[in-house]
């Protein structure tokens, strides 16, 4: 995916200023920031979820493939099934876990009967490693899972329709920290497979699962490049305050 001079304003305010970058297919691509910054906001910005906000307007050029998401052609349904997301706090369906993953495919039409479904459903709980933990007990609760497990369930919903990209708003926020350390060697192990960008607060987790990253502060992209050169040798003197703890 590619974004050039994005604005986006809720009402008179404007949250984005002329944001322009790449998302790599094969890297995981960071946001770090301070809190309102417009991290989010812009994630956001890639499977039109500011539409949703009634006050939003998203100015500037997105594009999918070189399709732009914004022309009149592009499906929101569709858009959402390529550009799949994760939210902060785990939200499952209360449906049960099979019901969970089985929903995106059956309502996007790619599943004929039941034993697609059972290929789809174990096929993505295998890619969010939750398979071994979870397939005697499929018509279970989703909700009654472990707040680790049920962010697991949602990046395995997320997948079940065969993304292009993942977008990720701070998806361990919530979590504790052995079930963080799960989700990120999770998205090491997606890495390649589809292309993921990631919201953090958290420095070292930015710095552990992504090869990009985007330093964001008050709306503006203040610096972006290789996660290595952002942490060790950043170019910008606001990056490297952010950075060693000067302001956050």
């Amino acid at each position: 995916m590619s974004a050039r001079d994005v604005n986006v304003f809720y009402g008179t305010t404007q949250a984005i200023r002329n944001v322009s970058l790449d998302v790599h297919a094969d890297k995981v691509t960071a946001f770090i920031g301070p809190s309102g910054c417009g991290k989010s906001t812009f994630l956001r910005c890639f499977n039109r979820m500011n539409d949703t906000v009634e006050s939003a307007r998203v100015e500037g050029d997105i594009r999918l493939d070189d399709t732009d998401i914004h022309s009149p052609e592009m499906d929101v349904v569709q858009l959402r099934a390529r550009v799949g997301m994760v939210f902060q706090k785990p939200n499952p369906f209360p449906k049960s876990i099979y019901e969970n993953i089985a929903y995106g495919p059956r309502i996007h039409g790619l599943a004929a009967g039941k034993a697609d479904f059972d290929v789809i459903v174990e096929r993505s709980l295998r890619r969010a490693g939750l398979w071994d933990e979870v397939k005697d007990r499929l018509q279970e609760s989703g909700t009654a899972m472990s707040g680790g497990q049920q962010q697991r369930l949602c990046i395995a919903r997320a997948i079940a329709v065969d993304p292009e990209v993942i977008l990720m708003d701070e998806p361990c926020s919530a979590l504790d920290p052995i079930a963080t350390a799960r989700i990120e060697e999770l998205i090491d192990e997606l890495r390649g497979r589809y292309a993921i960008i990631i919201v953090t607060h958290n420095m070292q987790q930015a710095a552990r699962v992504s090869q990009k990253t985007a330093f964001f502060h008050l709306g503006s992209m203040v610096e972006y490049g290789d996660t290595s050169m952002i942490f060790t040798n950043p170019a910008e003197t606001r990056t490297k305050d952010y950075i060693t703890g000067r302001y956050g």
